[in-house]
């Protein structure tokens, strides 16, 4: 006679499932395989190729000793953490065709502000703004700016909302040529801003970028290494709140995704 058996195992604050079939013949008992084993993913570390004894340039005649590698390696291993903070943009009027018309409506103008507030009431000592050229990035932006005034400010077109690549599962069909033109432009812009910080900067920093979701979505799956095409699996509320961390090491630590509780339910979008 058999017995199949499956066994649910909770692990601290997290529920952690262990689902396996367990099969008893006679006095002995056989585990089968998981039904959920996957083959696992190496983590790459230099994949934002800053890693120091990826950059030291080998001398074409003289090698290099391994002791002066060492000490080469330390004076160009960063020391400090950046941190990120990636906002969506304001609730705006996105049925108009006109990329100039596509404002924030009052709601999103409400959203953006207590963003802001919140960004401010975190007390930490941010070093730039960033935001997409897109005027409803640029007014999430200037209603965030107001709580930080003397915070330098730039755009870049680089950000700009668009389709990273071809979702996986397929929900939908996106058109292939705004993929091909797209996808460099938004891959260009993750290989930009995130990176493990230089050596030259002593102290951790704190940054904030303002986009749009399908940018954001896509810069997650890039950070977790994990396939790009699952970027739409991600939800993201009109000016919620994604945190990054990059340690001196290059390793990620995904702080927050979507976070959005500073703001009252009823005007969430």
């Amino acid at each position: 006679m058999s017995l199949k058996v499956l066994c649910v195992v909770s692990a601290g604050s997290a529920m952690a499932f262990a689902l396996k079939y367990l099969e008893f013949k006679g006095n002995s008992l056989l585990a089968a395989t998981s039904i959920f084993h996957q083959s696992s993913h190496k983590w790459i570390h230099n994949w934002d190729r800053r890693d120091a004894s990826s950059i030291i340039k080998p001398h074409r005649k003289k090698k290099i000793s391994i002791e002066n590698m060492e000490k080469m390696e330390a004076q160009l291993k960063p020391t400090a953490t950046r941190h990120i903070f990636l906002i969506r943009h304001g609730n705006y009027y996105s049925k108009e065709k006109e990329a100039e018309k596509q404002k924030l409506t009052s709601l999103g103008l409400i959203q953006a502000d207590l963003v802001g507030q919140h960004l401010r009431d975190l007390k930490l000592d941010f070093s730039k703004i960033t935001h997409s050229t897109m005027i409803r990035a640029e007014e999430t932006s200037k209603e965030i700016q107001k709580y930080f005034p003397d915070v330098p400010v730039e755009k870049n077109v680089l950000l700009e909302e668009g389709f990273p690549i071809q979702a996986e599962p397929v929900q939908c069909h996106f058109d292939d040529k705004s993929i091909h033109e797209d996808g460099p432009r938004i891959e260009a812009a993750f290989r930009k801003y995130f990176h493990r910080a230089d050596a030259s900067q002593k102290t951790d920093s704190y940054e904030i970028i303002v986009c749009h979701g399908n940018v954001i979505r896509y810069f997650l799956c890039r950070l977790l290494q994990v396939p790009p095409e699952f970027w739409l699996n991600f939800t993201l509320l009109h000016c919620s709140m994604s945190r990054v961390s990059i340690d001196p090491e290059g390793y990620v630590n995904i702080c927050a995704v979507g976070e959005i509780g500073f703001m009252p339910r009823d005007i969430m979008t």
